[in-house]
């Protein structure tokens, strides 16, 4: 689920030009994305496949980017940095 939710992220947060994209940032809005999406653990080069077509599926897709955006708006409210000017 890692793997998905970070090669997601740039794509989605280039919708939202006004957030914080530094290292620090997404990492937070990745792990509070992954705290929220059930997991997928496998230990097989078969189970590895079967989450790879998981995640092709459209309403799989949709649910990750939903959360990440979701996170995305907690995350730029709550910084743990300073806002930027």
């Amino acid at each position: 689920m890692e793997k998905i939710v970070v090669d997601k992220l740039d794509n989605v947060l280039s919708m939202f030009p006004d957030v914080c994209t530094c290292d620090e940032c997404k990492q937070d809005i990745a792990n509070l994305a992954l705290n929220h999406l059930p997991p997928r653990y496998t230990s097989s080069e078969k189970g590895a496949i079967f989450l790879n077509v998981e995640a092709q599926n459209n309403q799989y897709d949709a649910m990750v980017v939903q959360e990440i955006i979701r996170s995305i708006g907690i995350i730029s409210q709550n910084p743990r940095h300073p806002k930027q000017q």
